[in-house]
């Protein structure tokens, strides 16, 4: 077997990529299933039947493989997570703190302007003291155990995505594609892998998450090659997206359609979400850190 992987990294360099691309997913999916089979006995769960509470553990199965699936690659492919966009310099977490608020911020101005609009409307669960009046109390929905969790789940789920798809993928695309094919065709795979967990759901969004790729190429661009500002904004998007779903936090009124809010209360799926990216893309393309990285 090791004589089979060394023959591998001898030809990879002539390998087509689309191949290096399926026996990347293929040997993943393949390490996966035996862990997935047996949690899926273990929590009961079988297809069609939707994942529910069951999802993060099968999740978790499949990320927590990823790091030596990402190791082989690298050995494979002579290469390094450097190359990739990941390093462990203090450059890194500052970009990654700077991206979490950029997604912050562009998630208070998207619910924001729909609240002010009247598409949206808070989902009142607290009572004040002093007038009677039901409101939200943000400070706790935010600062909640459930909620810190819920980012640092954020965080590990942005970065292993990122260091897949803007990272590993991208890379390797780009040994036979430009960076803009080699970007389009990352962000399909990221939109379409996103179909295992639930494929009803994620139908709508598949034109929203391909799009959300290609923002989080463009912010590994204009952070110089590295992935801190991409996992940033990746993960400031599931935490306060997640967030809000979790805790009800907000209803739409019905005033605006489905296809501008979200549809099925998907942001991803609705105009105003897609405007989000192409504003979070113009924000990133105006920055003054922006670069072309020939890697």
């Amino acid at each position: 077997m090791w004589n089979s992987i060394t023959n591998l990294r001898l030809l990879s360099p002539s390998i087509p990529v689309i191949v290096k691309i399926i026996l990347f997913f293929s040997t993943w999916i393949v390490v996966w299933l035996p862990a997935a089979i047996v949690l899926a006995i273990a929590l009961k769960w079988h297809p069609p039947q939707p994942l529910g509470n069951k999802k993060l553990p099968l999740l978790a199965s499949l990320y927590v493989i990823v790091p030596f699936i990402l190791w082989a690659t690298s050995w494979i492919e002579n290469t390094s997570f450097t190359n990739w966009g990941w390093d462990w310099q203090p450059a890194v977490l500052m970009s990654l703190l700077r991206g979490l608020g950029l997604g912050i911020i562009s998630l208070v101005i998207l619910f924001g302007l729909q609240l002010t609009a009247g598409w949206i409307e808070l989902q009142k669960s607290e009572v004040s003291t002093e007038t009677g009046e039901k409101i939200i109390n943000f400070w706790a929905l935010i600062l909640n155990p459930a909620s810190l969790l819920t980012l640092l789940l954020g965080l590990w789920i942005s970065a292993t995505e990122e260091l897949i798809f803007r990272g590993c993928l991208q890379t390797i695309l780009q040994q036979d594609y430009s960076m803009l094919i080699a970007a389009a065709i990352a962000s399909f795979i990221f939109a379409i892998a996103h179909l295992i967990w639930a494929a009803k759901e994620t139908l709508p969004q598949l034109p929203g998450l391909w799009l959300m790729g290609m923002v989080l190429t463009l912010a590994r661009i204009a952070d110089n090659d590295s992935l801190g500002l991409a996992i940033g904004i990746h993960a400031a998007w599931i935490w306060g997206i997640s967030t809000l779903d979790t805790e009800g936090a907000i209803n739409p009124t019905g005033r605006a359609p489905e296809w501008i809010t979200g549809i099925g209360e998907k942001p991803l799926a609705g105009a105003a979400g897609l405007l989000l990216l192409v504003a979070t893309a113009a924000v990133l393309l105006g920055s003054s850190v922006l670069s072309v990285p020939n890697y």
